[in-house]
């Protein structure tokens, strides 16, 4: 039979006289339906109110939420660039080199080339791949950014953070712009919020797409990190003042942007609605890591009642925000408890464009949980590494039920409870803005928002309620800790003591892990990378370090 090369995954046969003739035509089947995968930075769990706390309005978010799949066993790293490539590659961050810290802009290093992402596989089946925000996964060399490794499209920057009104980073004691329109400084959106740079630029892509491909859009924000320390929280003054409910001035900053995050989803949800592409497209929304919690890099997310905060593996380190929306779903409006992490998220969505999963590498980290999202059957997803660092001697696994604790960050300075814990009282819920907001108003026009009863039922389901009991004393730098999560998601209980088989297996299970890490890719920064050689921008400085004459020169004549 002849090859076909035509891109559909069905074909009819024909018989003609006498001869069995393969025809390619494309079948009813519906096209690979659009990805909109919208992440927030350094978001909490109680920061949303689809978890059930009333502080923040989030309700395009809530919307979305509530008419999809709440995603309560969702897994993501404890910090940036770990979940980020970890997304992109499919693999754990111990497989790829990515699993201490983060990359700095004056790293000669990023995500290895030798990686292909999760863009590039989604080109082959005709996509057009856009990303709006940013990028934190390298910027050493051209070949190191977005451009260069499956987007067709990028305006945002490149480092980990950046001031959202000028655009420029303060990193390791030095300062520069950071905010590109390709490979060109975007010198002319200075003053304009990022956040809406980000919506502008996703509703522009919306509308200009050529509907008869489909689109991956990778919605990556700015919100909720901190910025620089002359304005670490920066949002719109209006914004600011909607939020004087809340005390708190640093939370009450923290809230308005939030607040801008949730009315951009709005924004795409409308754009998406006018083009006719809404009825065919899959939405995810994830943070990116538990949230900086009481002042943990001058932030002031709330992951309560959980357990830790960002950059820590306890559950308010790694249990993420998140949910999915989609008509192609068919069990929805529900609260789920499959176990998922956010390296399933390449395989998964790859499944729903009809990528050949046979195609993929054998050595992903991710599986495909797109038919267990789609009918709520368990997935086959059983165990969840969430970080092993041999450097800062932290490391935690999740089997089942069971999860294991060995070594913790910061000395364990924190490693409790933090909030605010928010009101969680269904009276104090602005329901009717979840109903108002532009993302309620479309999904109820196709009837596919839940009625108000439905919608606090769930919401109350996804509230994370503590154990009843007393706390048990539990130090990870002294012994390993042992949690039963589904009855003890905050991580009250120690039972290492009362289960020492399971604590052992578990703990054989994180060697195992660890035989199979490669080593940490962190590399000392380059002076040569420091922004005033630039123009005061950060820069892909490892494409023209031949200017530099360096014989002769030290640490201090940069200083």
């Amino acid at each position: 039979m002849g090859r076909c090369d035509f891109k559909y995954n069905h074909f009819k046969c024909f018989i003609i006289a006498g001869l069995l003739i393969t025809q390619c035509i494309p079948t009813q089947s519906k096209p690979p339906p659009n990805i909109v995968f919208i992440l927030a930075d350094d978001l909490g769990w109680n920061d949303v109110g689809f978890h059930g706390s009333s502080q923040i309005p989030t309700p395009n978010l809530d919307a979305l939420a509530y008419s999809g799949v709440i995603l309560n066993r969702y897994y993501v790293t404890p910090i940036c660039t770990p979940s980020r490539s970890a997304l992109m590659t499919g693999k754990y961050p111990i497989h790829t080199g990515m699993q201490h810290a983060v990359l700095y802009g004056m790293e000669p290093r990023g995500l290895p080339l030798t990686e292909k992402l999760l863009p590039q596989y989604l080109k082959e089946l005709g996509y057009m791949n856009h990303i709006y925000g940013k990028w934190h996964l390298g910027s050493y060399t051209r070949k190191h950014t977005p451009l260069e490794r499956g987007f067709d499209s990028h305006v945002g920057f490149w480092t980990g953070h950046h001031h959202m009104f000028d655009h420029t980073a303060v990193e390791t004691n030095v300062w520069g712009l950071d905010m590109r329109r390709g490979f060109d400084v975007a010198y002319d959106l200075h003053g304009y919020y990022t956040t809406h740079v980000i919506r502008d630029e996703s509703v522009a892509a919306i509308r200009r797409h050529n509907t008869s491909q489909p689109m991956f859009l990778y919605v990556s924000h700015a919100a909720t990190h901190s910025a620089n320390p002359y304005d670490f929280l920066p949002a719109p003054d209006e914004t600011v003042e909607r939020m004087s409910g809340i005390s708190n001035f640093a939370r009450r900053k923290f809230a308005a942007m939030l607040t801008e995050l949730d009315q951009s989803v709005g924004a795409i949800v409308l754009a998406l609605t006018e083009r006719g592409m809404l009825e065919n497209s899959i939405i995810v929304f994830s943070t990116d890591n538990g949230g900086p919690a009481e002042g943990f890099n001058n932030n002031a997310a709330s992951n309560w009642p959980l357990r830790g905060t960002k950059n820590t593996l306890w559950e308010g380190g790694v249990r993420g925000a998140g949910c999915i929306w989609s008509p192609l779903i068919e069990k929805r409006r529900r609260v789920s408890h499959q176990i998922i992490h956010i390296s399933d998220w390449l395989p998964t969505l790859l499944d729903a464009a009809g990528y050949d999963l046979d195609n993929l590498p054998s050595n992903l980290d991710g599986i495909s949980v797109w038919n267990q999202l789609r009918n709520g059957n368990a997935t086959d997803r059983h165990e969840i590494l969430h970080n092993i660092d041999d450097i800062w001697g932290s490391a935690a696994l999740t089997v089942d039920d069971w999860k294991v604790v060995h070594g913790t960050n910061y000395e364990g300075k924190w490693d409790a409870w933090y909030g605010p814990a928010g009101d969680h009282d269904t009276k104090s819920y602005n329901l009717s803005s979840v109903f108002q907001c532009p993302t309620g108003k479309t999904l109820n026009k196709l009837k596919m928002l839940p009625p108000e009863e439905e919608i606090l039922n769930l919401r109350r389901k996804a509230t994370v309620h503590c154990a009843n009991g007393t706390e048990s004393t539990c130090n990870p730098l002294e012994s390993p800790c042992l949690f039963d999560l589904t009855n003890d998601p905050c991580e009250l209980v120690n039972l290492a003591d009362q289960y020492p088989v399971i604590l052992e297996a578990l703990l054989d299970k994180l060697s195992d892990y660890n035989a199979t890490a490669v080593p940490p890719g962190n590399m000392p920064l380059d002076l040569r990378g420091d922004p005033r050689f630039w123009g005061y921008t950060w820069h892909n400085f490892g494409d023209e370090l031949e200017m530099f004459e360096f014989e002769n020169m030290t640490e201090s004549a940069f200083l």
